[in-house]
C-alpha cells in the first residue's frame, strides 16, 4: 500500500479502498477474513465517526454467532458493507456435515429468492437500454401466451411481473414446482390461474410468473437470461463465482450443500430441480464476497453498472405488501412494499431495501439502508427459522446510539 495516503482525507481514504477491493480478489479466501477486521477497523472511524447510527456491529456478530453455535448449523456466511468496502466478513462451519470442508468466502450457496434481485435489475436494463417498455403487455410480447381466468389479466405489463402486481393468485403453480414440475411444463397452464383483482391493484407474490422475466430478457437481447447476467452484472461488479443454474452450481467444488433437521441434528438433503428452472426467480448461486459485491453495488459504489438514478428507478415501491409475511411481524415495522425485484419498508423512521429467500435447505436474508450506508448480508445452507430475526437484529443494532 502506497505509504503517503491519509486515510483521514476523503479522497485518500477512496484510494485505499479501492486498493483494499484490488488486493481482496488477489489474496487467498483463507486471509480475506482477517484483511476484514483491519478494513473495518478504519471504514467505521473515518467514514461513519459523525453519522447518527451505531456502526460498531460487535454485538449483532456476537449473536449471529452464539445463535449458530446454540442451532448447531452447518454453515453460515455474514457480511456487513458499506459503499466504500467491506466492513466485516466472516464464515462458520462447513459446507456439507458429510465432508466437514470449512465455509470461506467463495463457498457457493443458493441464494433462492433473492435472485429477484437480480431479475428485476435486468429488467429494468431492459428498459433503460430502450430495449423494452414497463407497458409492453405480456400478451403483445407473446401473442401465444393466456394468462388469468380474467379478461383484465390481459391487460399484465412487465412492470406489474416485476413488482408482484399482476392481480393473479399468489404463489400460482408454486405447488408444482414443490413437486418437481418444471417452469417449461407448467406454462401451458397459466390461462387457469385465477384472476383476483385488477393488475396494479394488489399484491400476490410469484415464482413462476415472476420467470417470464427471463423470456422477455431472452426475446429482447437475443442472449440467454444467464448469459445476460454474466455480461450486465456479475462481470462488471467482480461476482466471478456467482452462476445461474444447477449445472455450475453441481459442478464447482465450492458449493455448499442442502441440510434439513432431522430428529435434532442435521443431515444433508436433496435438491429440487425445478426450483432451478425458474431462474429468475431463484437461479443464482453465489458466495458470500459476491454478494457483498451484490450489495455495496445497491448502495451506489460502483455507479458505472448501476447509476445513481438507475438504482432510485429500482427501489422505487410500487406496490404495498400489507400482510402474510414474516417481516410484517417484525416490531418496528410501519410500512412494506414490493418494489422493482426488492422489498422496501420503513422500520423505526428507517428506510430499508430487504429481500430474503429460501428453498430447500438453503436461507438468506440481505437488507441495506441507503440513507445510512450501510448493509447486510447472510447466507445459511440450511432451513432455520433464525434467518428471520437476522435482519431486524441488524437494523435495532444500527439504530441503537446508546
Amino acid at each position: 500500500m502506497p505509504s503517503n495516503i491519509n486515510i483521514n482525507k476523503p479522497s485518500h481514504f477512496k484510494a485505499v479502498r479501492h486498493f483494499a477491493d484490488l488486493l481482496w480478489r488477489a489474496i487467498s479466501s483463507s486471509k480475506r477474513l482477517g484483511l476484514s477486521l483491519l478494513l473495518c477497523a478504519f471504514t467505521l472511524e473515518t467514514s461513519f465517526a459523525e453519522e447518527p447510527y451505531n456502526y460498531d456491529f460487535t454485538e449483532f456478530v456476537d449473536w449471529v454467532e452464539s445463535t449458530i453455535e446454540e442451532k448447531g448449523i452447518p454453515g453460515v456466511a455474514l457480511a456487513i458493507v458499506s459503499r466504500d468496502g467491506i466492513s466485516h466478513m466472516q464464515t462458520w462451519g462447513v459446507k456439507s456435515v458429510e465432508t466437514e470442508s470449512p465455509v470461506n468466502s467463495d463457498s457457493i450457496f443458493r441464494i433462492a429468492s433473492m435472485s429477484k434481485t437480480f431479475a428485476g435489475t435486468a429488467a429494468t436494463m431492459l428498459v433503460d437500454q430502450h430495449l423494452q417498455s414497463w407497458d409492453a403487455r405480456l400478451v403483445d410480447l407473446f401473442p401465444q401466451l393466456r394468462i388469468g381466468t380474467g379478461s383484465v389479466s390481459q391487460a399484465i405489463t412487465l412492470r406489474h411481473v416485476v413488482s408482484h402486481s399482476t392481480g393473479l393468485m399468489p404463489h400460482s403453480y408454486s405447488n408444482m414446482l414443490d413437486d418437481g414440475v418444471a417452469y417449461e411444463n407448467i406454462k401451458s397452464k397459466f390461462s387457469e390461474i385465477p384472476t383476483v383483482c385488477q393488475p396494479g391493484d394488489c399484491y400476490g407474490y410469484q415464482n413462476v410468473i415472476f420467470s417470464l422475466i427471463a423470456d422477455v430478457v431472452e426475446q429482447s437481447t437475443g442472449s440467454s437470461y444467464e448469459e445476460y447476467l454474466y455480461e450486465k452484472i456479475f462481470k462488471p461488479l467482480g461476482m466471478t463465482t456467482a452462476t445461474v443454474g444447477m449445472e455450475p452450481y453441481l459442478e464447482s467444488q465450492e458449493s455448499t450443500q442442502p441440510h434439513r433437521q432431522v430428529r435434532g441434528g442435521w443431515r444433508t438433503t436433496t435438491m429440487n430441480p425445478a426450483y432451478y428452472s425458474v431462474a429468475p426467480a431463484s437461479g443464482v448461486n453465489a458466495s458470500i464476497f459476491d454478494m457483498s459485491m451484490w450489495v455495496r453495488a445497491n448502495l451506489g459504489a460502483f455507479p458505472e453498472v448501476l447509476p445513481e438514478d438507475f438504482l432510485a428507478q429500482l427501489h422505487e415501491p410500487i406496490i404495498s405488501t400489507p400482510r402474510g409475511n414474516y417481516f410484517n411481524r417484525w416490531t418496528g415495522l410501519e410500512k412494506a412494499y414490493y418494489a422493482t425485484g426488492w422489498r422496501v419498508f420503513d422500520y423505526n423512521g428507517l428506510r430499508v431495501i430487504h429481500h430474503g429467500g429460501g428453498v430447500r435447505g438453503y436461507r438468506s436474508e440481505m437488507a441495506f439502508v441507503p440513507d445510512a450506508n450501510i448493509g447486510m448480508v447472510l447466507l445459511f445452507n440450511a432451513e432455520s427459522n433464525i434467518a428471520n430475526d437476522v435482519v431486524p437484529a441488524f437494523l435495532d443494532n444500527l439504530i441503537d446510539s446508546h
